[in-house]
């Protein structure tokens, strides 16, 4: 395999998220094949930048995980 690709993709979590909640969302992110970080932004909560290989994960699944643990979220950017 060749080199690892690396993107980014920030979600809008609606919620307001206790740092618990956020910990356990960031947890089930990082169970998925492919992706190297997650973290919500320091001066924005509601924004979680996920870095990831879009070889070995699509960016459509971070939505899935985020909505089945209650939360409604959206993709923003490109």
């Amino acid at each position: 395999k060749g080199e690892t690709t690396m993107v980014d993709v920030t979600l809008h979590i609606d919620e307001n998220t206790t740092p618990c909640e956020r910990d356990e969302l960031r947890a089930a992110l990082f169970k998925l094949e492919g992706v190297m970080g997650a973290d919500f932004s320091k001066d924005n909560p509601h924004l979680l930048i996920i870095e990831y290989d879009p070889d070995e994960v699509d960016s459509s699944e971070f939505l899935e995980v985020t909505i089945a643990l209650g939360f409604h979220a959206e993709q923003i950017g490109l």
